[in-house]
């Protein structure tokens, strides 16, 4: 067996030890991977987030993606936007309850909390607190706007997981075709808004063959809380989406323009609901040049980050 100074084997020791992944995280190529955080316990239930941090020598700025499901099903592990990681962005992909276990506003409050615990939990993971956007698809879509706009809205924000010393405010959004206003919902696409082939009625507390109460729709929907402090927004629709219509998209747009806020609607002329192309190609060049100018000038101001 091959004999080496000590001094030597200390720095081989050292040098074995830092490579080894940690206990509560694996390294998958440049990308150190948390899985099942929890960021708060409900009712007996533990809520979890994986967290996903890129190898860079600054503190990464950090996107929260919301995943769809119609509010009633879906999973944290079905992560569209896991690319972004190789452009220096750390990702938070986190857990809510759905509409059969509680009704709105548990998921909105679940999303703040998680986002709370992000920032309270920032130097000991790395990333930086003050650049956090936040995106998701179809239900997580409007759950992603409803970040944006409900902004220190005291019925909105919940004690769910504490950490209230801390913001739920974020920096950013992209929305993926979510619904944004469910009183236009009810007038252009009742046969969705008003039965259980939509999600949003179990959410809304609807009752079969009731209409609901606008008071309640008006509650859930993002369009009601926008105003001029708002972040900014970049919204993806497919024109041919019979699922939630392109008008949920245009409307929420029209309302941050009108308020004199930043937003792009961008349209995919032959695309439905979902589906690869809002993810790839041209479509993730736009989202990452968009969170490059929101949230990513810190990538260019390395900063000192703690070893995980």
């Amino acid at each position: 067996m091959p004999r080496f100074p000590i001094g030597l084997k200390l720095s081989m020791l050292v040098a074995f030890a830092l490579a080894i992944p940690p206990a509560n995280g694996d390294e998958t190529a440049a990308v150190q991977v948390h899985r099942d955080l929890v960021f708060a316990e409900v009712d007996g239930r533990a809520l979890k987030l994986d967290l996903y941090l890129p190898t860079v020598q600054h503190a990464a700025p950090l996107v929260v993606w919301i995943h769809g499901g119609g509010w009633r099903g879906g999973s944290k592990n079905k992560l569209s936007i896991l690319k972004i990681t190789e452009q220096g962005y750390a990702l938070a992909s986190i857990s809510y309850r759905f509409a059969d276990t509680a009704v709105f506003p548990a998921q909105i409050h679940d999303c703040k909390a998680a986002v709370r615990w992000l920032r309270a939990n920032a130097d000991r993971f790395g990333y930086d607190a003050e650049s956090i956007a936040v995106a998701g698809s179809s239900a997580g879509g409007h759950l992603a706007l409803l970040m944006g706009t409900s902004g220190d809205v005291i019925e909105l924000e919940g004690d769910v997981g504490g950490n209230l010393d801390q913001s739920s405010r974020v920096q950013a959004v992209i929305d993926y075709f979510g619904p944004s206003d469910f009183v236009l919902r009810g007038r252009t696409q009742p046969e969705r808004a008003y039965t259980q082939k939509s999600g949003s009625f179990a959410l809304l507390g609807g009752v079969a063959g009731q209409k609901l109460d606008p008071q309640t729709e008006r509650f859930a929907s993002p369009a009601n809380y926008v105003s001029d402090d708002d972040p900014p927004l970049l919204v993806f629709h497919g024109k041919a989406d019979k699922t939630v219509l392109l008008d949920q998209s245009q409307h929420i747009v029209r309302l941050y323009q009108a308020a004199g806020l930043v937003a792009e609607l961008v349209v995919l002329e032959s695309a439905g609901h979902g589906g690869k192309p809002f993810f790839q190609d041209e479509r993730l060049e736009q989202a990452i040049r968009f969170l490059d100018q929101r949230i990513g000038n810190c990538k260019s101001h390395p900063k000192a980050v703690s070893v995980h």
